[in-house]
């Protein structure tokens, strides 16, 4: 039981599950986000109370468990995949899918991981560390309540043309790393088949295209309209 545990093929698929359950987060994630295309003040409310939603319902908070541990194990494995690797023979974890980008993106899957552990430094700092520790203006609801304006601190960070250019190019650099973990997940778990390969590959270029596109679109959006 223990060499199993510690084999190169149970922390490939320990990478590949909590890779699939980020990518789970993200579309969560993404949903949210969504209400930042609400005009008004409609839609800082709608931020606002989601905001708060998620900071203060506990089951949201046992998945933020889970999601923060599943960042922290992720990050852990495949850098130590990637380290045993340089040091014997590319690991299967792995895939080359046959096109130029996604052989590009298995060769640099370090790099591009590294890039998004950069990114969610700094977007968890300017955003989930200030909603948490950090002094926020507050919303006044008709009813008489205050909630923090995460809207206003959002909208703020994004009138930055570098920031929301930072962000954009890491949306890119997330579709890359999407893209080909998606597909060396799926062959990790025994799914890449024959009979499945092609709707695999088509799901994964789906998801790297679809959720960091709409990702960048809400900053393209924000910062345009203060133009």
């Amino acid at each position: 039981m223990g060499s199993i545990l510690t084999s190169n093929l149970f922390r490939k698929i320990i990478a590949a599950l909590s890779g699939l359950f980020l990518v789970v987060f993200l579309i969560g994630h993404l949903l949210g986000n969504l209400q930042l295309f609400i005009p008004g003040e409609s839609g800082k409310t709608r931020f606002n109370e989601y905001a708060l939603f998620m900071t203060t319902n506990p089951i949201v908070n046992v998945l933020s468990i889970l999601t923060y541990s599943s960042i922290i194990l992720h990050i852990f494995i495949t850098f130590y995949l990637a380290f045993k690797s340089s040091q014997a023979r590319p690991v299967q974890y792995a895939v080359t899918s046959g096109n130029l980008n996604s052989s590009w993106s298995s060769k640099n899957m370090s790099l591009l991981g590294a890039f998004i552990l950069f990114f969610i430094i700094i977007h968890m700092k300017s955003f989930w560390f200030k909603m948490h520790f950090g002094e926020m203006p507050y919303q006044h609801l008709d009813d008489g309540t205050k909630i923090k304006d995460l809207y206003q601190v959002t909208t703020s960070a994004f009138n930055n043309p570098l920031y929301t250019f930072f962000y954009v190019f890491s949306m890119i650099v997330l579709s890359f790393h999407l893209r080909h973990g998606i597909e060396s997940a799926v062959q990790t778990m025994g799914l890449n088949t024959l009979r499945y390969k092609t709707l695999f590959k088509i799901i994964s270029g789906g998801i790297a295209i679809i959720i960091p596109g709409v990702f960048a679109s809400i900053p393209i959006f924000l910062f345009i309209r203060q133009l």
